[in-house]
């Protein structure tokens, strides 16, 4: 044997008890001992017409992540709305490696097939916000139904003896999210029987201008005067409706959700009525624990998914349901000022410093 085919020999079997090494080493790490580093998590979010997405959810979950597990990756991906783009960038986190997926669906059944595809390749998926269809590893939202409940409750409260005298017009959002679903049963939970419902209008994606199309073809047809309150599912469609009802001339009982700063001062100058907060932070602090947890391969603890829910797929999956809170003109600085999501400053622009003296705000 000569020389040289000694020394590759020998070199190939150095080779051969590395891998060896490497095998071993990677063996006794285990799914349940993923080096914090090595982490790596998909962020996936719907879309950033609402502000919510990119002022508080996604600062606030990669936070969280980075400080659960120092090092990890983050790959971040908004969907601009459309459930097409959202399932390719759930191909490509999957294609760069990412171990779990926080996903909030633009469309809760088309992302179904991107769910599985996900769970085949064992990847995890913690459902953020809206409940996806397939088999999801967990999911962390508010009690959606009792949002709807607190919206249909308020807007009867501020209807008052004037329930009966004429007719309301409800916007329940986008018929693909199914927190809309949760929202609009809760309404209808309080409000059938105590008030006629003149038009109900299901909202394509959220869309302020579609609302506030739907909102002067419900004054055309109805006619102002017989336009008692208007349910809105959150503030994004009110932005479009209290449009609408300022340009006829209106101002009527109108409710709304997701304590956007727009709506807060709404509420101040008395042309929306209330709306209701969804805390961002813990939802987001739970959804980036559960994340980490997941790429760590460590099971989720009890006190993390207290509960259960079904999705549209009829899939069982754990769950953490938060409670939301009403917002009013009475109780902004007990609520979103104290929560951190707003200071007094940035509400009490100058166009609203009257309404926010006169509402204790200074």
């Amino acid at each position: 044997m000569t020389r040289s085919l000694r020394s590759a020999i020998a070199l190939a079997g150095a080779a051969v008890l590395s891998l060896g090494v490497v095998a071993t080493s990677a063996t006794a790490l285990g799914a349940g001992s993923q080096k914090q580093g090595d982490i790596r998590i998909g962020l996936l979010l719907p879309e950033s017409k609402t502000t919510r997405y990119e002022k508080f959810d996604r600062p606030y979950i990669e936070a969280k992540i980075q400080e659960l597990a120092p090092g990890a990756q983050i790959d971040y991906y908004n969907a601009a709305e459309s459930a097409t783009t959202q399932q390719q960038q759930v191909n490509t986190a999957l294609a760069k490696g990412d171990q779990v997926l926080i996903l909030d669906a633009v469309d809760a059944k088309s992302i179904q097939s991107s769910v599985q595809k996900a769970h085949d390749a064992g990847v995890k998926v913690v459902a953020y916000d809206r409940l996806a269809q397939g088999p999801v590893d967990a999911y962390v939202s508010y009690d959606n139904r009792k949002v709807g409940e607190l919206q249909g409750e308020a807007l009867l409260e501020a209807l008052g003896d004037r329930a009966g005298d004429g007719v309301i017009v409800m916007h329940n959002g986008s018929p693909t999210d199914p927190n809309a679903a949760e929202f609009k049963a809760g309404a209808h939970s309080v409000l059938d029987g105590q008030v006629k419902i003149g038009k109900e209008y299901d909202t394509p994606n959220w869309d302020p201008n579609n609302a506030n199309q739907q909102m002067s073809g419900a004054i055309s047809s109805l006619g102002k005067d017989n336009i008692v309150g208007v349910y809105s599912a959150n503030d994004g469609l009110a932005a479009g409706i209290s449009t609408a009802l300022k340009a006829a001339g209106m101002n009527v009982p109108l409710t709304g959700q997701d304590a956007q700063l727009d709506a807060i001062q709404r509420i101040l100058i008395g042309t929306q009525t209330i709306t209701v907060e969804k805390p961002y932070k813990p939802e987001a602090d739970i959804a980036a624990t559960m994340a980490v947890n997941l790429a760590e391969g460590k099971s989720l603890p009890a006190d993390l998914t207290p509960t259960t829910v079904t999705s549209g797929s009829e899939h069982k999956v754990a769950a953490q349901l938060l409670t939301p809170v009403v917002v009013n003109k009475d109780n902004i600085q007990d609520t979103v000022v104290k929560d951190g999501l707003y200071t007094v400053s940035e509400i009490c622009t100058p166009t609203y410093a009257a309404a926010c003296k006169d509402a204790g705000l200074e």
